[in-house]
């Protein structure tokens, strides 16, 4: 199953041909007729290139959904309004898309996306066609949109800036198979974590007889002086071979390479006194 199948069963577009897809409680693929498009009402998606229509102004554009479902004009206009203004749009609702620039236009899509009220928000890669700062104060409106609203956000992406920013929990697919899943900080500190090494790159490990380990902090582990203490306390002198830091949720979290220089038991008291102070240590050669 690729990401796209994924996105597609989510919305019960696609049925498995085994298991289950379970959304807000509710089993998709034993849904039909009214049930299905009542579930699918509860699932907003956001897109990599908006998908306006362009002969619509904003509002217009943000009512679609209401259309569909038979809302009043009233109605349609309350909440479409109520949504831009939650998205930063105010004063953008008689505007056409080409009017707008390219974060305009994804959040009008969010609105879009809203405006049923949804619990789940799908977003398929959607700041991909965004320039850096604008792709973060998307990402920053998603997070707050979902901490307001309640809802369920999951992300396609490819970019790993995107899980640093907003993820609380991550799959990695490969091929149609999860590779593996978890919260972020879980990933973060399990050894050889495809999505631990690729949030936090440090590049091809060196040639060398010593001992190589990589540390990961999190949280308050950050702003220890980790590595002037072990030298201090164990004679040892570390090499430090590569470090990436980056704060995730509001906590500094990174990961350190270094070489271990020295006896074998030296080395093994070194890495069991990092490991006493709850750091993550993964001897990598």
């Amino acid at each position: 199953m690729s990401w796209q199948n994924l996105i597609r069963a989510i919305n019960s577009l696609e049925r498995p041909d085994t298991g289950n897809v379970t959304v807000d409680g509710r089993e998709m693929t034993t849904l039909e007729g009214a049930e299905l498009r009542a579930a699918r009402h509860n699932i907003g998606m956001i897109f990599q290139h908006f998908n306006l229509l362009s002969s619509r102004t904003v509002q217009a554009n943000v009512e679609l959904s209401l259309e569909i479902t038979g809302a009043s004009r009233g109605q349609r206009r309350t909440r479409a309004l109520e949504i831009l203004e939650l998205v930063g749009l105010h004063g953008k609702a008689s505007a056409y898309p080409a009017q707008l620039s390219g974060g305009q236009k994804q959040r009008v899509g969010i609105a879009r996306a809203l405006a049923s009220s949804p619990s789940v928000l799908l977003s398929d890669e959607a700041t991909s066609a965004l320039d850096p700062e604008t792709t973060m104060q998307i990402l920053d409106l998603i997070r707050q949109l979902s901490n307001d609203l309640g809802l369920t956000v999951l992300l396609i992406t490819h970019e790993m800036d995107v899980v640093k920013r907003i993820c609380d929990s991550a799959a990695v697919m490969s091929q149609g198979q999860i590779l593996e899943q978890g919260s972020v900080e879980q990933l973060l500190t399990t050894e050889k974590s495809l999505l631990g090494h690729a949030l936090f790159p440090l590049g091809e490990i060196p040639e060398t007889t010593n001992t190589i380990v990589e540390i990961t902090f999190t949280g308050v582990t950050a702003d220890r002086p980790v590595i002037a203490q072990l030298a201090r306390t164990h004679g040892i002198d570390v090499g430090i071979l590569g470090a990436a830091l980056e704060t995730i949720h509001g906590h500094q979290t990174g990961r350190t390479r270094l070489e271990l220089p020295g006896e074998r038991h030296v080395v093994d008291a070194a890495i069991a006194d990092l490991r006493s102070q709850g750091l993550f240590v993964e001897v990598v050669k």
